[in-house]
């Protein structure tokens, strides 16, 4: 389904359901299915994918910015919830879904358009028949945590 407003698109069910989450998620990464409308919208992109691990990546910009004058700490909860439940996602198999059910997250250090590219790690920590954790972690280029958080995902058939 094509998004007219963000150039983006969004996967039926039924493409979902037809790939192992960590196969429907390469195929992401690796440009045979578009990166998603919230990518687009915020400016961040699945970068890399393996079993129980996730990465998005980004550069903060001056159109993240709250009226503080540093970046939204929504920026920061996306990238936690994306990379962290993706993680997840890698495990699924055939036909599962999931979505998030409880999102915790730590803003240690603020970001500007000065902080550089930054990276959101996503890795699960317990992926079992009805629900998933996974912790998360977003680091500058130099390494420093910026940000951290953990997630719990409940999972469906689709």
């Amino acid at each position: 389904m094509t998004a007219p407003d963000t150039g983006g698109y969004v996967s039926t069910l039924e493409e979902i359901a037809a790939h192992s989450g960590l196969d429907f998620l390469r195929r992401i990464a690796d440009g045979r299915v578009p990166q998603p409308p919230i990518g687009h919208t915020l400016g961040f992109r699945l970068a890399e994918v393996a079993p129980g691990f996730a990465l998005f990546t980004t550069t903060p910009a001056f159109r993240h910015y709250n009226p503080i004058g540093t970046v939204h700490g929504g920026v920061a909860c996306t990238l936690l919830d994306s990379c962290m439940s993706c993680a997840i996602q890698t495990h699924l198999e055939k036909g599962q879904g999931y979505t998030t059910l409880e999102l915790k997250v730590n803003l240690v250090r603020p970001m500007t358009e000065a902080t550089g590219p930054i990276r959101a790690e996503g890795r699960s920590l317990h992926v079992g028949r009805r629900s998933g954790t996974a912790e998360g972690k977003i680091i500058d280029a130099k390494g420093t945590l910026l940000a951290h958080g953990t997630t719990t995902c409940m999972i469906f058939p689709l």
